[in-house]
Parts: C-alpha cells; sequence; structure tokens
C-alpha cells in the first residue's frame, strides 16, 4: 500500500457488507463524523495543516470489544482497505490522520481497567481508558500515573504510548520509551485471519511510539508510582540566565518534583490569568512533593527569585499549573494569536548558551519554553519554543541553526514516525510491522521505513 494511494470503490463496498455483520461494532457514515474523526490537533504546525487537510476516512467504527476489533482488522486487510486507529485525537503530528482513506477505528469505548497489582502497583487498562479516568482509579488505590501529557484529560493511555513520548513526570521518569515504563501489550494483528496476542516488555518496545503502524494496542500494562500530594509553587526571575541556572538546580535538588517548566516573560504575560500576575519576569512552575517545598524556597531565595507556594494541586480543580504547560503553553498562545507554532528539541549542553544565540538572531518570533526532563539519567532541558510562521523556510533555516548548534530535534511538522523523532529508521518497528501488518493496511504512509 502506497501513501495516498486509495482504496477502490469495490473494496469498500465488500468491505463494508462485512462491516455491517460484525457484532458489537458501530459503522459511522456521515460526512460531518468522517471528517471530524479524520482529524486531530494537527493544525498547531501551519506545514501539517497545509498537508493533511483534505485528507478524511470513507468509514468510521467504534468497536466495542476485542473481538470487534479483531473482525474489523481480518475485514480491512482481506479487502487491502488501510485502517488507522485513533482514540481521543489529541496528536499534533497527524498521527491518527487517514492519508489513504479507509477505516478509521476509535478505541475509547475499550476503556476497562483490567487489573491491578497490590504488590507492584502495575496497572493493565484497555487502550481507550482516558488519563484522567486511570489516574483517578489509581489515586483511590494510593497510586498515581509516571507520565501525562498536557492533554491528560481528554487523552487516552493508548494513544499516549502510540504517539507521545513524555511530558508531566518527565523531570523525574524521564521518557515512554525508557524501559521500565511499558511493561506489556495486548495486540491485535492485521491479517486475513488476525491473532491476539500478549506481548512481554521487549517486544512491546517496537509498538511504543509507532503511531498504531505496526499493531493494534487493545490493552496495556504499565509501572505506576506511589500517590504523591503535589504542591504548586511558581518562582519568577528578573533575568533568564539567572531562571535557567535556577531551573537546573532546581532538578538536582534531593526533592522530589513532578514537574518544572521555564516560561519567558513575553509567554507568561500571555497565560490565562489564573497562573498569577506576570510581574514582568520568567517564571518557573513547579510541582514538588510537600516536604521539598522550603528547599525549593531556600533556593529561591539564594537566586534573588521571588517565591509563590501557589498551594495543593489537588485544590485547583481545573486550573493546576500543569495546565500551563508542555504543549498546552502553544495552545494557550495560539488561541491569543494562530500565527504562533513551535519546535521541540532537548537542547545542547550548556542550555543557556543556545537559547541565547538564537533569541539574539530571532528575537520576538522567538519565545522560549522549557520543560526539565530526565534524559538516560541526567537532568537535562527541553524546549518547546513558541515561533512565529514567516514561512517554511524561515522554519527550515531556524531548525538548521538549532541542529547546528547541537540540539537534538524532535521535528513536529512531519508525519513519519521516524521524521518526528531522532530521523532515523527503527529496525525493530519496521520487523514488528512485517510480523503484526504484513500487507502494511494499518496507518498506511507513517512507517517510512516499511516498503
Amino acid at each position: 500500500m502506497t501513501d495516498r494511494q486509495m482504496t477502490s470503490p469495490r473494496a469498500l463496498a465488500d468491505l463494508r457488507v462485512e462491516l455491517i455483520a460484525v457484532a458489537d461494532l458501530e459503522l459511522i457514515e456521515t460526512p460531518t463524523e468522517l471528517e471530524r474523526f479524520s482529524r486531530d490537533a494537527y493544525d498547531f504546525s501551519p506545514v501539517l495543516r497545509e498537508q493533511l487537510e483534505g485528507c478524511c476516512a470513507d468509514y468510521v467504527v467504534r468497536p466495542h470489544t476485542v473481538a470487534a476489533v479483531a473482525a474489523v482488522a481480518g475485514a480491512c486487510a482481506r479487502n487491502g482497505v488501510p485502517l488507522t486507529l485513533r482514540a481521543a485525537g489529541t496528536g499534533n503530528y497527524g498521527q491518527c490522520v487517514p492519508l489513504s482513506g479507509g477505516v478509521v477505528m476509535l478505541m475509547g469505548a475499550l476503556s476497562k481497567v483490567r487489573c491491578l497489582d497490590p504488590i507492584t502497583g502495575v496497572v493493565t487498562v484497555e487502550a481507550g481508558c482516558l488519563l484522567r479516568d486511570l489516574d483517578q482509579y489509581l489515586s483511590c488505590h494510593g497510586r498515581q500515573l509516571r507520565l501525562l501529557p498536557s492533554t491528560w484529560r481528554s487523552a487516552s493511555v493508548g494513544g499516549f504510548v502510540a504517539g507521545g513520548s513524555g511530558g508531566i513526570g518527565s523531570v523525574r521518569w524521564g521518557f515512554l520509551r525508557d524501559p521500565g515504563h511499558l511493561l506489556g501489550l495486548e495486540v491485535v494483528t492485521a491479517e486475513d485471519s488476525p491473532r491476539q496476542l500478549q506481548l512481554d516488555a521487549a517486544l512491546s518496545e517496537a509498538l511504543n511510539h509507532a503511531y498504531g503502524s505496526n499493531g493494534i494496542i487493545t490493552a496495556l500494562s504499565l509501572a505506576t508510582a506511589p500517590a504523591v500530594a503535589w504542591q504548586e509553587v511558581s518562582i519568577d526571575c528578573e533575568d533568564w540566565s539567572v531562571a535557567v541556572d535556577l531551573a537546573l538546580r532546581c532538578t538536582r535538588a534531593a526533592v522530589d518534583l513532578h514537574l518544572c517548566s521555564l516560561h519567558e516573560q513575553p509567554i507568561v504575560d500571555r497565560l490565562p490569568q489564573w497562573c498569577g500576575p506576570s510581574n514582568g519576569q520568567h517564571r518557573l512552575l513547579l510541582l514538588v512533593a510537600p516536604d521539598g517545598v522550603s528547599t525549593l524556597e531556600r533556593l529561591a531565595v539564594a537566586y534573588g527569585a521571588r517565591f509563590n507556594v501557589v498551594g495543593p494541586e489537588a485544590d485547583r480543580g481545573g486550573t493546576g499549573l500543569r495546565e500551563l504547560t508542555w504543549n498546552h503553553t502553544t495552545m494557550h498562545m495560539r488561541a491569543l494569536d494562530p500565527q504562533w507554532t513551535y519546535l521541540q528539541m532537548l537542547l545542547p549542553q550548556p542550555e543557556l548558551a543556545a537559547t541565547q544565540v538564537l533569541k539574539q538572531q530571532w528575537g520576538e518570533d522567538l519565545l522560549w519554553h522549557l520543560e526539565a526532563v530526565r534524559q538516560q539519567g541526567v537532568q537535562r532541558l527541553a524546549a518547546l519554543p513558541l515561533v512565529r510562521w514567516r514561512g517554511q523556510q524561515s522554519l527550515e533555516q531556524l531548525m538548521n541553526q538549532c541542529r547546528e548548534l547541537g540540539a537534538v530535534l524532535f521535528n513536529p511538522h512531519v508525519i513519519t514516525v521516524e521524521d518526528g523523532g531522532l530521523g532515523v529508521v527503527d529496525a525493530d518497528q519496521v520487523a514488528a510491522k512485517r510480523r503484526y501488518d504484513p500487507k502494511g493496511v494499518l496507518n498506511p504512509g507513517k512507517l517510512r521505513g516499511f516498503k
């Protein structure tokens, strides 16, 4: 199946006959719904908006059982019809956009928490379960998720693993593909006679962050962490170099952090009012365990910064500091001015130097938003800078400069797994696609290494 190769009307008609006969399956054909479920948040990128605007499914289905998932997979494989998986559709890379039409399968009805191991805290949950609901379930048992995207209220656990990489919690736990987070998968293959497989942690790695292109995830086993009553803290710094140094100092202190986000002053000015008055300064937003608040205050005072305890995160309802971080920062800025887009990168060390060099050249067309992360056991700063859209040539120039400075770029303006990641073909992901999707019907066009 080649990119954007559309399916014949005869194959679609034959497929529809099979889909109608599947038990526990909703078939959706309304044009407005087809269009709605063929989109995600790719419009964060002007490049993707142009590339993906016309993509639309021929059918949308919603299975309510794993057996129905298998029936859809088999029908698509036998008829040679593309099958694209979709959960909540909160991704920004066009992960669940059907490049070649065909079927979009909504996974949200598979949402049960199957079990929670009381000793290890490992939870097994169906792919469509919302992260919000899963975290609420875990909190009743004294546990919490290690990693969450800023879209955690609406994103699903399967979508996060298939299309995400990190987020809230990455300051402590690193990234989803780090060993120890994903401990197993239940997968349905896309074959004429689909198989339901139970994969261990090692075999699951190839399906982690693969955009649903090499296997249909129906359930996951994830490690969790003991619940912590996170406290919200903000720290304002007048000088950018002080703010960057303090952010790194906080991440390397002997305190338990769940979030450490740094916003340049113009971003702070534009954030919702419940972030607090901007004070005309750069701002650190942190989630810290109760016993770490006094340490952060001591560090802030030593740096001459303004320290503010916002209070327990649990008391904030829908206006917590985490709602201002990671790609929610981009969302808030775009809500005020849709000409803002963004980049994603791991900054070179020392991080301050790279931010200063780029700021000197790009000025107010580049606003720094940094997130502290743990990368291979080392505390680093990732960046999701806001970039004023001046055309694709200008964007490419900026990205090339970032690379020349030593930044590792995760390009959010491309549609393939490889180009949005480290830029190289992952042989294990391709091998898994050959095993579990030999005809290449799953999300075709997204895994560049599969020919």
